[in-house]
């Protein structure tokens, strides 16, 4: 509680004319009026010092808080490999943690394929997998941001070498929770939707293989799975089991068109740091501060920026804290390995892939490709760009001339 300065009494000021009797008299009054007036002042401190404690947010180390946060949830989901550096490298420092085993039974990625699954689990085991069998794990996902990761590159391997230093009832599996696509089966646009739905798939992943068994898991995918909201992984599972995950996000956005600190409300947060955001301020602004809008494009090449219905509501209502890393005009991007982008075989299939997944996508020349990768490298900072600044004829135009290079049908 803040302390109530007095300062001088009227009394304490004394008219020329005024005798001792009713200077007394001046000062028993005043005296009075304070003493009514404190506590009434103080219970007014404390009531506005409450309202401040609602709003106020507290940053905690980011690596103890997320891994006290096992012992109050069964599952702690956060976002990765979505081109964040810092994020990624969070992670990775995360799960080297020594206090990591002591807490975790399973990792579920989003950039895993089902399909493989036994494979998966004899590679992190430590049996012997050639690793180009491996990286089918990853690779062929129905997401080709997936295929490009360098974070995964590493994640995998990584957690193989973890394991190889515990003991066995500590060792901890990795859980694929990508549909069980078989890209060889894949000839058509919409095949890929005969595999199931990517939030169902993570479901049950999370039920049949931690939920049900009582474990320990941390999820790593985007927040958009990951939301306590209509339609996402952790709200399909939630039904059954609720109140069990721990949903963190990252500022994103937030601060990106901030280059005044003195305006920046993290300027003077640690970094990395964790935030509870439930009767925060923070918490009470709408997902738009955090998120870009979808960009929708239909058959006819008609582009619309929207936010899904189920994502118009605070912050808090879809997740639990924010996990801040430093200034978003200073986050780093990942790049991509140069196994990868050398791999002219598979970044061409990765481009025939594309054309099955999304309307007006085409398949563009390994020199297009080069070129995209050669001018990405240029800055590393990962800027998030506003697109309600960006002409939608951005996105709509090369739909369009695909549309008439190929007789106006797709």
């Amino acid at each position: 509680m803040k302390e109530i300065s007095i300062g001088r009494m009227p009394s304490q000021i004394r008219p020329k004319n005024c005798h001792l009797k009713c200077a007394i008299r001046s000062c028993t009054i005043a005296l009075l009026f304070v003493i009514i007036l404190i506590p009434a002042t103080s219970q007014a401190n404390l009531q506005q010092q409450s309202k401040a404690h609602d709003s106020e947010v507290v940053p905690q180390p980011a690596m103890s808080a997320v891994l006290s946060a096992f012992d109050q949830y069964e599952v702690v989901g956060m976002p990765e490999a979505h081109g964040m550096k810092d994020v990624d490298d969070f992670i990775l420092s995360l799960i080297r943690s020594t206090e990591f085993p002591e807490k975790v039974n399973d990792i579920a990625v989003e950039c895993g394929n089902s399909l493989y699954q036994p494979l998966l689990d004899k590679y992190i085991a430590g049996d012997y997998v050639p690793f180009s069998d491996v990286q089918k794990v990853w690779r062929d996902t129905t997401q080709p941001m997936c295929g490009m990761s360098g974070f995964f590159e590493q994640f995998f391997p990584l957690m193989r070498a973890i394991n190889q230093r515990l003991p066995p009832e500590k060792r901890i599996r990795v859980l694929a929770g990508d549909p069980p696509v078989d890209w060889g089966k894949v000839k058509a646009f919409g095949d890929v939707g005969k595999f199931g739905s990517r939030d169902a798939s993570i479901a049950s992943v999370m039920e049949k293989e931690v939920l049900s068994k009582h474990r320990k898991a941390l999820m790593l995918f985007g927040s958009m799975h990951l939301f306590h909201t209509i339609g996402t992984a952790v709200s399909i599972y939630e039904k059954d089991y609720p109140h069990v995950t721990f949903v963190i996000t990252e500022h994103r956005i937030f601060d990106s068109d901030t280059s005044d600190s003195m305006n920046d409300p993290f300027a003077r947060w640690p970094a990395p740091s964790l935030v509870l955001i439930k009767g925060t301020w923070l918490g009470a602004l709408d997902v738009g501060q955090f998120w870009p809008p979808e960009v929708k494009m239909d058959q006819n090449c008609n582009v619309e920026y929207v936010y899904p219905k189920e994502l118009e509501k605070p912050l808090e209502e879809l997740a639990d804290a924010v996990l801040y890393l430093g200034p978003r005009n200073l986050s780093l991007k990942e790049s991509i390995p140069a196994d990868i982008a050398l791999d002219e075989d598979y970044m061409m299939e990765l481009q025939r892939r594309t054309v099955f997944q999304f309307h007006g996508a085409t398949a563009r020349t390994i020199r297009e490709v080069n070129r995209q990768n050669m001018s990405g490298a240029e800055n590393p900072i990962d800027v998030i760009p506003n697109l309600r600044t960006i002409p939608k004829a951005t996105f709509s135009k090369p739909c369009l001339e695909s549309k008439r290079g190929s007789g106006g049908t797709q």
